[in-house]
């Protein structure tokens, strides 16, 4: 089954001024209701997004993620049994998560999590009216073209301590709670897909921690089986697929982390690289390294297991992801998106590898020759009905982040080479 797009992207984008400025004073976890103001400005903001991606045959055709402040936000806060709640770093998250040392390094001893304290029960759509927003503003004839993302299901439960997740004798085991949660995710996949919408992408920094050396000694520090752990985490997964809607693509992103420099001094998260950029202190990249390391140990349950239809990997920088050697494990009738394009730095010098268009599809060429021996196939085969291209994240994974040099044309910019890479590809690229 070839990809859903040949030249694709992770979602996110860039948020320009006018929408920065309509919703600065929105906190982290507030997606549950736009005013009208900042719903007027988040429509306008898409539309141009829209018109822009149209114009440039980008694809697919994303909301920018503009209507959310971070990229899990607006799923996990509408649901029944669900709360909010600010929890002591590091005591209530994993031993050993990259993330804990990070806001601690930076004065922070609190941060929010999702906790269940009554069954979880999904009482209406989370993301339909973004997606309903998305069509307004985008022609008929291309709403097929659209993707929208979704959280991890295992995005709370994969950094809170052990049987914190949900609240005392609320549930008696990691399964229950997560079967509710996967059948609030089946219910939100119908919606979406009763609505026109026909591609879903997964975003999961949550399988990468199971090659992260700090969490695995964790794991072991706390007594968990770190094959148990990673074994429920691949249940869940396939039980929120379950039964999905057939004409639904559903991929999942590995994302490694995507943010870049944080200021903590307000009562909410806050990334301020833009601001490092303006008064000239140096840029600072505290989390888009946390998660290193090759998908090798997880890579043949990661690819077989797990029942998705194609996988966002992030191949940028081959001494934070290793070789393309794991993708050997892949089997016949799944897909890769390969994320070769650095969505933390625009400028040529700084990029791990070089982004010349030669370059990059010798890369592509090389990736599918080590599907194809694993295969059993012919490298020329595995092109046409298996590989395409994207950058490795998505650009703006909170609503003011950026990465080193960014603005909104050097990520057209990217977003345009990655088409003209395809194009040069596959003769079905857009």
């Amino acid at each position: 089954m070839a990809p859903s797009f040949r030249a694709d992207h992770i979602g996110s984008l860039l948020r320009p001024a006018s929408l920065l400025e309509a919703r600065k004073s929105r906190q982290l976890y507030s997606d549950t209701a736009l005013s009208s103001d900042i719903a007027a400005a988040t429509k306008a903001a898409i539309g141009d997004a829209v018109k822009k991606q149209l114009e440039l045959s980008v694809r697919p055709i994303t909301s920018g993620e503009y209507e959310r402040t971070i990229f899990y936000s607006g799923f996990f806060e509408k649901l029944e049994g669900m709360k909010t709640k600010g929890l002591p770093i590091p005591d209530g998250f994993r031993t050993g998560l990259p993330s804990s040392t990070v806001f601690l390094r930076m004065g922070r001893t609190m941060r929010e999590a999702n906790i269940a304290i009554a069954p979880i029960r999904r009482n209406g759509p989370a993301y339909l009216e973004a997606w309903e927003m998305l069509k307004s503003v985008t022609p008929p004839e291309h709403w097929g073209d659209c993707k929208m993302t979704l959280p991890s299901i295992t995005m709370e439960h994969s950094q809170l301590a052990h049987g914190t997740a949900w609240a005392p004798g609320v549930y008696a085991s990691d399964r229950e709670y997560f079967a509710d949660l996967a059948a609030a995710y089946r219910a939100e996949f119908k919606d979406l897909y009763d609505a026109g919408l026909r591609h879903v992408q997964i975003d999961s920094p949550n399988l990468s921690v199971f090659f992260v050396d700090s969490v695995l000694e964790g794991c072991r520090t706390d007594g968990i089986n770190v094959d148990e752990f990673l074994d429920l985490h691949i249940w869940a997964h396939n039980e929120m697929l379950r039964g999905r809607p057939a004409g639904m693509r559903i991929g999942l992103h590995m994302c490694r982390g995507n943010m870049s420099r944080w200021d903590f001094t307000r009562n909410t998260l806050h990334c301020f690289h833009a601001k490092s950029l303006m008064d000239g202190s140096p840029y600072q990249p505290l989390f888009h390294d946390l998660f290193q390391g090759s998908y090798e140990t997880i890579a043949e349950k990661m690819f077989t297991k797990l029942n998705y239809d194609q996988f966002y990997l992030e191949y940028d920088d081959p001494a934070r992801q290793g070789s393309f050697a794991p993708l050997r494990f892949l089997p016949r009738g799944k897909s890769v998106v390969l994320g070769i394009v650095s969505t933390k730095t625009a400028e040529p010098d700084d990029v791990a590898v070089s982004e010349d268009i030669d370059v990059l599809e010798a890369r592509v060429r090389e990736a599918a020759a080590v599907i194809a021996k694993g295969q059993g196939r012919s490298a020329e085969e595995v092109l046409e009905d298996t590989l395409a291209v994207s950058p490795q994240c998505g650009f703006a994974s909170l609503d003011i982040n950026v990465g080193k040099g960014f603005t909104e044309e050097k990520m057209w910019a990217k977003l345009v080479l990655l088409r003209d890479l395809a194009r040069r590809l596959w003769k079905d690229a857009v």
